[in-house]
C-alpha cells in the first residue's frame, strides 16, 4: 500500500510541458530484518551496520514509479534521508532503474522524529522540483505512518493515501485506492 502525493498540471501545461513525469519516490535503507541487531548502550538507539537494504515497501515505491515514468517518458529520483552506509539500498534503487538518488546525510539528524524527517524529506524533493511523489505508508523500521501526510502539508499538495494502482494517460494521473468500504 502506497501513499501517493500529487501536484495537479493544468491542461496548458500537459500540452506546454507533454506528459513527461518527473516521479520522486521516498526510499529508506533499513538493517536487514533477517540479520541480528544490536542497541546502543544508555539510549537503546538501533546500532545500524554499515550493509543496508531497501526497505520492502518502498522497492513497489519504486516500480510504480519506474511504470509511471516509462509511460510518460518520465524520470525517477529517489530521495532518502539516514546514514549511507555501503548505500547498498539506494543502489538496488537505482539498479531497478531510478535515474537519479538523493541521499541526506547529516549525524545531527540521527533519531529525528517524523516531522523533521518530513520537513527535510519536503526540502529536498522542493529543491529538485516533481510532478508526483510516491512513498510507502510506513517504513518497517520506526512504523510511524505519518511521514507521507506530514510531507504532503510541508509541500502543499494533496495525500491520497493507500493507492493500489496508478494509470496515467491523456495527461491524467488516475490512483485506485482501497477504503474501509471497498475500493475508489
Amino acid at each position: 500500500m502506497l501513499v501517493t502525493i500529487a501536484r495537479h498540471l493544468t491542461t496548458k501545461e500537459w500540452i506546454d510541458e507533454g506528459p513527461r513525469m518527473n516521479v520522486i519516490v521516498c526510499v529508506k535503507q533499513i538493517p536487514d530484518p533477517a540479520a541480528p541487531y544490536r542497541l546502543e548502550e544508555g539510549s537503546n538507539w538501533l546500532i545500524r551496520p554499515e550493509e543496508q537494504i531497501l526497505d520492502d515497501t518502498d522497492r513497489y515505491g519504486v516500480e510504480m514509479g519506474l511504470q509511471i515514468a516509462q509511460a510518460t517518458d518520465g524520470t525517477v529520483t529517489v530521495v532518502s534521508m539516514g546514514p549511507s552506509g555501503t548505500g547498498q539500498g539506494i543502489r538496488q534503487a537505482l539498479a531497478m532503474g531510478a535515474d537519479e538518488a538523493i541521499l541526506i546525510e547529516d549525524g545531527s539528524l540521527r533519531g529525528s522524529d517524523a516531522l523533521t524527517t518530513a520537513r527535510v524529506l519536503a526540502a529536498a524533493i522542493g529543491r529538485s522540483g516533481f510532478d508526483l511523489v510516491i512513498a510507502g505508508t510506513e517504513s518497517t523500521d520506526g512504523y510511524s505512518g505519518v511521514v507521507p501526510q506530514m510531507l504532503a502539508e510541508i509541500l502543499g499538495v494533496p495525500a491520497l493515501t493507500y493507492a493500489t494502482k496508478v494509470d496515467t494517460g491523456d495527461g491524467s494521473v488516475t490512483i485506485h485506492r482501497q477504503t474501509v468500504a471497498g475500493y475508489d
